[in-house]
């Protein structure tokens, strides 16, 4: 159960990470490096940006509830839930805005959701 947790946990805080990135680097040299963004197109995106930081909130309120939940057939199925909703975004971002997306978050997604269904 510690490798659920520390993949599920990971993940999770990948998704905290990447929402105060969007939500409040949006338009500052941190998130504009991050996300290969010029100055006028981060401005021009900013309310964008903070939404899409807000769903990778959720996500990862996903993974911490899937962890934290008590019943672990139910906590198998939260988490299989939200690191599917994570392997969809994280595939559809490689191919609709920047490759590195697979790397950096639909394989680690499919690690913690294999880590989740040999363990749990």
């Amino acid at each position: 159960m510690i490798a659920v947790y520390i993949g599920a946990g990971l993940i999770g805080l990948l998704h905290v990470y990447i929402l105060y990135l969007e939500m409040f680097q949006w338009t500052k040299p941190r998130g504009i490096r991050a996300f290969g963004l010029t100055q006028e197109t981060a401005n021009a995106s900013r309310s964008l940006a903070a939404n899409q930081g807000l769903y990778n909130g959720f996500l990862a309120a996903g993974m911490f509830w899937g962890m934290l939940y008590p019943d672990h057939t139910v906590s198998k199925h939260i988490l299989t839930f939200f690191l599917l909703c994570v392997l969809t975004a994280g595939i559809y971002g490689s191919l609709t805005a920047k490759r590195s997306i697979l790397f950096v978050q639909a394989v680690p997604a499919v690690v913690a959701l294999a880590v989740v269904w040999f363990v749990m």
